[in-house]
């Protein structure tokens, strides 16, 4: 049993008008930043993309196109898609809405998690799980398609019928998801200055 790391790609960025895996905010595209973030702690990371991106993306890592019997699924998609063709592993799975996401946070997830739960997924203060900021067992598998067979698509409700383990992250900005332009604007704005500051006091150290 090997845990693979996905990247949710296929969101369809309604609000934001744009890809929001495609949005840069460490000199690279979100879906490759979010990538090389989960590399250190999987033995495999794998893009899950829509057909689009699946046919645009350039990346060195594996892309997953959406199962056509998935599609249309939301995060789901990605989710049945990987546990079918990488059947027998667990995955470590992160959204590109996450900007403040860090490697060290993943790995205190993971090292806070369960491993006898069928899931776990970082849980907000609003008393909701953050589904894209999750880890789902090989268990979790069957019983996904099982919900989605019934008819169900919301991995909120799965992880709350599965009384998946809950982490709270060290940081609350972990969980601050960018859902508008507005959003990526002032974010983006923040992490500059902030790598402003970093840079300005290592220059005065070094002075």
């Amino acid at each position: 049993m090997s845990l693979y790391g996905l990247v949710i790609c296929g969101g369809e960025s309604t609000r934001m008008g744009t890809d929001k895996s495609l949005l840069v905010y460490y000199q690279k595209p979100q879906h490759e930043h979010v990538a090389d973030l989960l590399a250190p702690l999987c033995e495999r990371v794998v893009l899950c993309c829509n057909a689009e991106q699946y046919n645009t993306f350039r990346t060195s890592y594996r892309k997953l196109a959406d199962l056509a019997k998935y599609a249309g699924s939301g995060p789901l998609s990605g989710l049945l898609t990987a546990f079918e063709t990488f059947p027998g592993n667990d995955f470590l799975v992160a959204g590109c809405d996450y900007p403040y996401l860090t490697t060290d946070e993943l790995a205190n997830f993971l090292h806070h998690t369960d491993k006898d739960s069928p899931a776990a997924a970082f849980y907000n203060e609003n008393a909701f799980y953050e589904p894209l900021l999750g880890w789902y067992s090989r268990s979790a598998g069957s019983a996904l398609l099982n919900a989605f067979e019934n008819g169900s698509r919301s991995l909120q409700r799965f992880l709350q019928a599965a009384n998946a383990g809950k982490y709270r992250p060290l940081s609350e900005k972990t969980m601050r998801s960018v859902d508008t332009m507005d959003d990526y604007r002032a974010v983006k704005q923040a992490l500059e200055a902030n790598y402003d500051i970093q840079n300005g006091d290592e220059f005065d150290n070094q002075s």
